[in-house]
């Protein structure tokens, strides 16, 4: 399984292209997905698309979640693999979704890529710093 760490400052080019940082390219060689997720969007490995796919539509066939939303999941992803230099394109629906414009965060949120706009993930603040220092004082799995 992928893993994506890290914080990386970067620009969306004039035709909707991202150049993703070079320790995640090897990750997505073989394609991933891109969707909208919690106010960005993510980039996820074909497998873990796969693994989010498949539990949506375990949990529409059970009737605990509307088909609406494995309707919209659907419809809403791109599939994309990055080019010699590394970008993926990002459509310009995907983009209004998330809210980018030029100037963008890429962050590994471990399985998946986030890609924020600037000043919103600025707007985060120190929210999940403190998030994971509460999660480390209730011992969630973290530590010895």
């Amino acid at each position: 399984m992928a893993r994506f760490v890290g914080n990386f400052e970067h620009t969306i080019d004039d035709k909707g292209r991202l150049i993703l940082p070079s320790s995640f390219r090897p990750k997505l060689a073989d394609g991933a997905f891109i969707t909208p997720l919690d106010h960005c969007l993510a980039i996820l490995p074909t497998e873990e698309f796969d693994r989010m796919a498949e539990r949506l539509e375990a949990q529409v066939a059970a009737g605990g979640v509307d088909v609406n939303a494995l309707r919209h999941f659907a419809s809403q992803a791109d599939e994309v693999t990055p080019d010699a230099q590394g970008r993926v394109r990002l459509l310009p629906h995907l983009r209004e979704l998330g809210g980018l414009d030029r100037s963008v965060i890429v962050t590994g949120a471990l399985r998946r890529i986030e890609i924020w706009d600037a000043e919103r993930w600025n707007d985060l603040g120190t929210d999940g710093a403190e998030q994971l220092a509460t999660a480390i004082e209730k011992g969630h799995g973290f530590g010895p």
